[in-house]
């Protein structure tokens, strides 16, 4: 992304999230904020094009991705949560809006949104401009994971790397290089048991079939001529032995069938999840 200008990626992935809420029913992940944040409620919304409101069958997909990731991700936070964990760390935030709608039902939770400075700063305006108030248990946490080490920017915001935390870091591993992800899987490895990481990632484009590698060949060319293209792809049997020996005690990959049954089933509307990406979960 450019240094100066938020991630263009983020605003796009907001825009599918509020239009699983205006398309799909029932979504299967509520998030009442989400075209709240986007300015969509007002008067004066801004105008972001009809794009984001299509209906084709790539639309589609997409849009079901995004919804069973960040449903996946929250259910395993709820879990580590009964568990005792009280930090959660929300990796390249962008628009995500869990902060804002848990905040006030769980004071006790500490929340940290980790993103490019940038970014961090357009999020400010538009909750500012939706009349979203800042929780008091959030601080924001600036970096640009290519260049500054998570552990430093986590710990000038008040992060405590002495007790367990859940991290959760979507749509992000693919814009990084494979150092960057390595460097911040090795930190999370590092903190004491009880900690996650769940965290999405491309599989390898020449294991896609025909299909697949068609919508993938899309994809990419949208978001390079964004200015975010793809860099990180993995193999997840490969993946898994790697996290092993970085120190995590249980991983576990979860594949588009596994989303499609625990999130999709009985659904008369056709949504199921893509075939690019898997979700990784791993733990301390």
């Amino acid at each position: 992304m450019e240094e100066h200008c938020p991630s263009r990626t983020a605003l796009r992935v907001a825009l599918r999230r509020a239009a699983h809420q205006l398309l799909d029913d029932p979504p299967i992940f509520h998030d009442p904020l989400a075209t709240r944040i986007l300015g969509l409620d007002s008067g004066a919304a801004p105008d972001y094009g009809q794009e984001w409101l299509a209906q084709t069958p790539v639309a589609q997909v997409l849009r079901a991705s995004l919804a069973a990731r960040s449903q996946c991700a929250e259910d395993e936070f709820h879990a580590a949560r009964e568990q005792g964990t009280d930090q959660l760390v929300i990796l390249g935030a962008g628009l995500d809006t869990f902060a804002y709608r848990h905040a006030a039902s769980d004071t006790t939770l500490r929340i940290f949104e980790v993103d490019h400075p940038a970014t961090q700063q357009w999020k400010r305006t538009r909750l500012e401009e939706a009349g979203i108030p800042l929780p008091h248990n959030l601080t924001f946490a600036p970096i640009d994971f290519e260049t500054r080490p998570l552990r430093i920017s986590l710990a000038e915001a008040g992060f405590d790397g002495s007790r367990p935390a859940f991290f959760s870091w979507l749509g992000v591993s693919m814009y990084l290089s494979g150092e960057a992800i390595a460097d911040t899987l090795r930190y999370v490895a590092s903190l004491p048991p009880r900690s996650h990481i769940v965290f999405d990632y491309l599989i390898e484009p020449s294991t896609l079939s025909p299909k697949a590698r068609s919508v993938f060949d899309g994809l990419a060319q949208r978001v390079a001529a964004a200015g975010e293209p793809f860099r990180t792809f993995f193999e997840p049997s490969r993946l898994e032995a790697e996290l092993r020996a970085m120190g995590f005690g249980g991983v576990a990959d979860i594949a588009p069938e596994q989303l499609d049954a625990r999130y999709f089933g009985g659904r008369t509307d056709g949504l199921r999840a893509g075939k690019l990406s898997h979700i990784m979960h791993a733990r301390v």
